[in-house]
């Protein structure tokens, strides 16, 4: 079994009790994003079980990769394509160990060193950030900036995904340092036209080979 497709435009979504985040997924699914990640926080494991199965199975219709953040059990249960996990979250070998060989495992780096580990331990891809400030996420670090990012791409042999603060504008200076792509969150979810949101970054990646 081949392993899923890891697009360059990963949209997070994050679902609630009072928006299940459907209608989000659906503008940029719509819209071509090639893949989308779920983040469910602050409820109980049934209802976060109820929201990532809606998304995950939106994103099967449509034939987009499906990445829940943090919870292996989840991407299971939800036959999702992967699953993304934190610093604080399982380490990369034992979200490996719960998922298999199949799907596709990504972890968060900060620097270098961290992200050769989580690549020897098995990731897939990793997720850098933040790379610039943003105001989707509270309590992050101060911005690594592009040169940290360059740092990572050199570290490692897989695919990295710049994380945090990324505009269409920006797109090129990630991506002139060797990202395979973008994770975003209120550039799309903030957008008074999410669709139209999701057009923009994905052309201004396809600008880079």
């Amino acid at each position: 079994m081949s392993m899923p497709p890891l697009g360059r435009l990963h949209v997070i979504v994050n679902p609630s009790p009072t928006d299940d985040g459907l209608d989000l997924a659906k503008s940029v699914l719509d819209a071509g994003a090639p893949l989308l990640q779920v983040r469910v926080k602050d409820v109980d494991d049934r209802e976060r079980l109820r929201l990532t199965d809606a998304v995950t199975g939106l994103c099967r219709a449509y034939g987009a990769t499906s990445i829940v953040n943090d919870r292996a059990d989840l991407a299971l249960a939800c036959h999702a394509d992967g699953v993304h996990g934190g610093e604080t979250d399982l380490p990369v070998q034992a979200l490996r160990t719960v998922v298999g060989p199949d799907k596709l495992v990504g972890g968060t780096a900060r620097d270098p060193f961290t992200a050769r580990a989580l690549e020897e331990q098995g990731a897939d891809y990793i997720g850098v950030g933040p790379v610039f400030a943003t105001r989707s996420k509270t309590s992050l670090p101060a911005p690594l900036g592009s040169g940290v990012l360059h740092e990572v791409v050199l570290a490692v042999d897989i695919p990295v995904i710049a994380i945090s603060g990324i505009t269409p504008e920006r797109v090129g200076e990630v991506m002139s340092v060797g990202a395979h792509g973008v994770a975003v969150i209120g550039a799309i979810a903030d957008a008074d036209d999410p669709g139209r949101a999701t057009v923009e970054l994905l052309a201004a990646l396809e600008e880079w080979p």
